[in-house]
């Protein structure tokens, strides 16, 4: 929510950071980061006339600073992917100390376009086969400039890899919160089998963490860049490629919410692969690994909006979904078609 407190300090920012002779435009709410992200623009103070467009995000006041609360971590990988000539967002500005919002930030430049949220895009895309084809494609093509980018290089000190049986640990207190009992008895069952699974040859690189068109911008039909890296880190890459095929699979969703108009899993492993220049034989397990994450997270958010703490209509759809996800996964596990 846009405040007179935030109103006041990004007052007080552009006229120190961006520019003397520049004014605070508008501000608002960008849509679907709970409060954390803002865009904003500036006018010359003179001539009124718009300067410039800018995202800035902030965590909230007094929560520890972890995972995808940590926004000051984003400046570091993002300015080195933006100096490696990946499409990202540049970030002029950003300070882990408190001085202007009285909590971290970053400032990024905005770029151009919207993202395409597969579920119910927004009314500036078309809804067919022909438009949303070549959305999902480029998402799939960009990918493995990311995961060839060389992080030992460019980000030796930002994180060290994290092992996969950490990755695999840390959503049963989640799935715990489920508010049905079939939902919990589901996630155990696909916990075991993908720690019982779980591949070790995978390569290690940089991840995105929500790789899929939603966290895309689009102008005009072309990528224009690939924002919102809060839970991104150093791991299994393919973490993102298996994300993307559950996010595009049919067998997860219901008629009442599923993706518009997605390639096959089978088209966007095979684009990825030659992209890469090798087969991945672990990406079906990476692929169960995500519908099994994305809905331990629906078992809490779901418990939250029931519950009125968190509203968020999104989640009555997901929620038809979350034991058709589980069941997928482990269909995938015990070696049914990915």
């Amino acid at each position: 929510m846009v405040t007179d407190e935030l109103r006041r300090s990004l007052e007080a920012f552009i006229q120190a950071e961006i520019g003397a002779d520049l004014a605070l435009d508008e501000v608002h709410d960008s849509d679907g980061h709970a409060g954390l992200t803002f865009l904003f623009s500036t006018r010359d103070s003179a001539t009124k006339t718009r300067h410039g467009e800018y995202v800035l995000k902030i965590p909230p006041k007094g929560v520890a600073r972890h995972g995808n609360t940590d926004v000051y971590r984003q400046a570091p990988l993002l300015r080195a992917l933006h100096a490696a000539d990946l499409p990202v967002p540049r970030v002029p500005w950003a300070g882990a100390q408190e001085q202007w919002f009285g909590v971290p930030f970053i400032v990024m430049e905005r770029l151009p376009g919207r993202t395409y949220f597969v579920w119910d895009p927004h009314s500036s895309f078309e809804r067919s086969p022909a438009a949303a084809g070549p959305l999902w494609r480029q998402a799939v093509e960009v990918l493995p400039r990311f995961h060839q980018f060389d992080w030992r290089r460019e980000l030796k000190n930002w994180q060290a890899p994290e092992p996969l049986i950490d990755q695999i640990s840390r959503w049963r207190k989640i799935y715990l919160h489920a508010p049905e009992p079939r939902w919990i008895e589901q996630a155990e069952g696909v916990e075991a089998l993908l720690l019982k699974t779980m591949p070790d040859d995978a390569p290690i690189g940089l991840y995105h963490g929500d790789y899929q068109p939603g966290n895309i911008l689009y102008a005009d039909g072309r990528l224009t860049g690939v924002i919102d890296w809060e839970i991104s880190g150093i791991g299994d890459c393919l973490l993102d490629i298996g994300w993307l095929m559950m996010v595009a699979d049919p067998a997860n969703w219901v008629e009442a919410w599923h993706s518009i108009y997605p390639p096959t899993p089978e088209e966007i492993r095979d684009i990825y692969e030659q992209r890469m220049g090798q087969r991945y034989a672990a990406i079906p397990w990476y692929q169960a690994f995500a519908g099994y994450r994305l809905a331990s997270i629906g078992c809490l958010n779901v418990k939250l909006h029931r519950k009125g703490q968190r509203h968020d209509p999104i989640w009555e759809n997901m929620g038809l979904c979350l034991s058709k996800m589980f069941e997928r996964a482990r269909e995938i596990l015990a070696g049914g078609r990915a």
